[in-house]
């Protein structure tokens, strides 16, 4: 190789490297768009069964198919909104959200009362947490820091809601000219395959992201239930807050019931530790382990394995995989993504023994 040929195998390279860099931070800088138009194509594979049976069972047309369903969805989402949020913003107000030396001055006090009842057992927490170092490494910001983001979440809600429904208006909308566009585009002795790809993957999505919503409602519900039953305050918060935190497969509801058990005795607070909150918060855990094995009996088998195509398993062993190494986002995105990649394996290399065994199902 002459020096010439060196130095433009470098400058190649180089090229390359760059040309890599700037679509890295261009993607960065477009992060939030991105995220937009991911929750519209999402969403408008939850809607599009609603815009079908407007069109074929209703006869509307497309474009008022398309507006009705929004304006469904639309109606059932400033619903919730107006249902819940007063309720949050009380009892958050009472969960002291934002004053964060209150609920630290609570945090404290049940400190002392926990270690009330664990001295008449002669178990001394105070010197356990110092010689484990504990205090220096959890402080109850991390929980009003938790909360509070959710909080700023919701005040970015209506900016990013009226975003995700303009791109997906057109998204179903122009559904088939967007697929007539990206067809004329595809290489001809791929195109089937590509085709059929994308009609299974659309199909396997919609069922998942249907079947999650439908878990997290009924997670909802039976914890409220639980709580309800047995006297807890800020009942819809705290309710809201375990269903959120169950998108987080197998960690999320260990990490909802500590939230939930944190809560619920801060919220008595006032009342008598031995005899009143302390049972309460160990019936609690209870009635929220008994709806974790409802939700993981039946719940998770019918929308991981039957809406996906996937032992039990096997969508087991790819979360935790995931999660090791993305962390908990890549435990939250486990499932679609690696139903997307059976499905291209199934079409592309239909022969691969392995594909083979995994995806003989769909």
């Amino acid at each position: 190789m002459t020096s010439k040929n060196f130095i433009l195998s470098v400058l190649k390279i180089i090229g390359i490297l760059v040309g890599l860099f700037l679509l890295l931070l261009l993607f960065y800088k477009l992060s939030t768009i991105i995220v937009y138009v991911l929750l519209a194509i999402v969403f408008s594979l939850i809607a599009n069964p609603v815009v079908l049976f407007l069109k074929t069972k209703l006869k509307f047309k497309n474009t008022l198919a398309v507006i009705a369903t929004l304006l469904l969805f639309l109606l059932l989402i400033v619903g919730f909104v107006l249902l819940f949020v007063p309720l949050i913003i009380k009892q958050g107000e009472n969960l002291s959200l934002l004053d964060i030396n209150s609920l630290e001055e609570n945090y404290n006090r049940l400190l002392l009362q926990i270690n009330v009842f664990l001295s008449q057992h002669n178990i001394d927490i105070l010197k356990l947490v110092e010689s484990s170092n504990i205090s220096s490494t959890f402080s109850i910001n991390y929980v009003s820091t938790f909360l509070n983001s959710i909080v700023s979440a919701v005040g970015n809600f209506g900016m990013a809601l009226a975003s995700v429904f303009f791109i997906s208006f057109f998204l179903l909308k122009d559904r088939a000219h967007f697929f007539n566009g990206f067809t004329a585009v595809l290489p001809t002795n791929q195109k089937s395959k590509i085709l059929t790809s994308i009609e299974k993957i659309k199909d396997l999505l919609t069922r998942y992201f249907i079947g999650l919503f439908l878990q997290l409602f009924i997670i909802f519900i039976l914890n409220a239930i639980v709580f309800l039953i047995f006297g807890v305050e800020n009942v819809f918060i705290i309710a809201l807050l375990c269903a959120i935190l169950n998108v987080i497969p197998y960690v999320g509801p260990l990490f909802a019931m500590l939230v939930a058990s944190i809560l619920i005795m801060i919220s008595g607070i006032n009342a008598d530790f031995i005899h009143e909150t302390l049972p309460t918060t160990f019936y609690v855990l209870i009635g929220m382990f008994l709806v974790q094995l409802i939700d993981n009996n039946i719940n998770q088998p019918i929308i991981f394995s039957k809406s996906t195509k996937s032992h039990p398993l096997e969508i087991f062993l790819v979360i935790l995989s995931s999660g090791v190494l993305f962390g908990i986002v890549g435990m939250i995105i486990a499932v679609p993504v690696y139903t997307v990649l059976k499905v291209i394996g199934k079409e592309f290399l239909p022969d691969n023994k392995l594909i083979k065994a995994l995806t003989k199902d769909i």
